[in-house]
């Protein structure tokens, strides 16, 4: 009597290779899912928090694919109405306006200038316009205005350095080195500052800082600047003692740089001299209270 004999059938070796090979998958499964649990307790966040951090950038990701095929289509405006409703409920508006770089000037003055932005869906929030409306504040040399989402706009300011006080008909104002006005300053304050003086002389004040540099050494002792006819300068010292330069650049940094060369030599500030007059070339003309002629000198030597 003959037996069939069936081929193909589930030996034993398959049977405990299939178990080994489920047995290491689960072994890795548990090891992946320790690594990730490791790995997930090392970060700062809940789960909860990661969990909407991914919704919002898959929201994110949406609302950028339906502007893009928005604006193929040829309706913008519609689309970005869209996705600033979708925006909103997503929570991504402005909600908070943090100011940095504030020092000296009036932090609520930024505020006030930002504020009108909040509850603002972030992407109608136009960063141009806002910068170009905190740059119109005396004190902002420059900004820039950034987005922080889900719901924060950065303002960054650099502001201006005071540099010098100008003397104004009826005021006096603090000045950075461009000449621009920051703000209206008392006369016991402006004590500490260089002072500025003479019709036109808030345009001129890079050209006097060159001027001063040609004589480093006496820059600390010039208390008052005066600008002359639209064409020269006269120094006042800290000593009371005044200079008249020519005009000029090249003549007027020539001349202060010789005087403080005769200065150096036999000490002239501090002196008896009242006036020193450098507009002839090079003479000086020194006047001394008391004498009914002024002494002359040559600067050079």
């Amino acid at each position: 009597m003959s037996r069939k004999v069936k081929r193909g059938g589930t030996g034993a070796r398959k049977v405990a290779r299939r178990q080994g090979t489920q047995r290491r998958v689960s072994s890795a499964r548990r090891q992946t899912g320790s690594y990730m649990g490791g790995a997930l307790a090392l970060l700062p966040f809940t789960e909860e928090q990661l969990q909407k951090f991914f919704l919002a950038m898959i929201l994110g990701g949406a609302a950028a694919f339906a502007w893009f095929v928005a604006s193929l289509a040829g309706v913008p405006a519609m689309a970005q109405a869209q996705i600033a409703t979708l925006a909103s409920e997503a929570g991504f508006e402005v909600r908070r306006v943090e100011v940095r770089g504030v020092d000296r000037m009036n932090e609520l003055a930024v505020y006030e200038r930002v504020l009108g932005q909040q509850d603002q869906a972030m992407p109608l929030v136009d960063l141009d316009l806002i910068r170009a409306d905190v740059l119109e504040l005396d004190w902002v040399k420059d900004a820039r205005i950034s987005r922080q989402l889900p719901d924060t706009l950065i303002v960054d300011i650099l502001e201006r350095e005071p540099h010098a006080v100008l003397r104004k008909p009826d005021r006096l104002v603090l000045i950075d080195d461009e000449g621009v006005a920051l703000e209206p300053i008392s006369a016991a304050n402006a004590k500490a500052w260089l002072l500025i003086k003479g019709p036109g002389a808030q345009k001129q004040v890079a050209y006097l800082d060159d001027l001063l540099d040609a004589a480093p050494a006496l820059r600390p002792h010039v208390a008052e600047a005066e600008w002359i006819g639209n064409r020269r300068w006269d120094l006042t010292f800290k000593t009371g003692q005044m200079l008249a330069l020519p005009q000029g650049d090249r003549e007027a940094s020539r001349a202060l740089m010789s005087f403080a060369r005769l200065d150096g030599v036999n000490r002239l500030l501090g002196g008896q001299v009242a006036s020193f007059d450098m507009r002839q070339g090079s003479r000086i003309y020194m006047r001394v209270p008391g004498h009914s002629e002024s002494e002359t000198a040559e600067a050079g030597e």
